[in-house]
């Protein structure tokens, strides 16, 4: 089986979303079906969500795909890096 999937919990009282944002980037080696699997397996979303982040990657060269906690959102960006895809985590503006 695949990594272990992080536990998507409310995190923030106030907006129910923590600080942090997970971004994904295009490349030309990945497919449209690996990028919608990993998106998946990493966030928990349906696949019509991670086909539209996929298509997002393709036309607009990044999508963000997850957003919580900074420990959350490294794990999440963890798993999307399984497949060698360039992922980034970093605070919200």
């Amino acid at each position: 089986m695949g990594a272990a999937l992080p536990v998507l919990e409310p995190t923030s009282a106030d907006t129910g979303f923590g600080g942090w944002i997970v971004t994904v980037y295009n490349n030309d080696v990945n497919t449209y079906q690996e990028v919608i699997e990993i998106l998946m397996r990493a966030t928990g979303c349906t696949f019509e969500e991670a086909y539209i982040e996929a298509w997002e990657i393709d036309h607009l060269g990044l999508s963000v795909v997850h957003h919580g906690r900074q420990e959350e959102c490294e794990g999440v960006a963890a798993v999307i890096a399984t497949i060698g895809i360039d992922v980034r985590v970093s605070e919200m503006d």
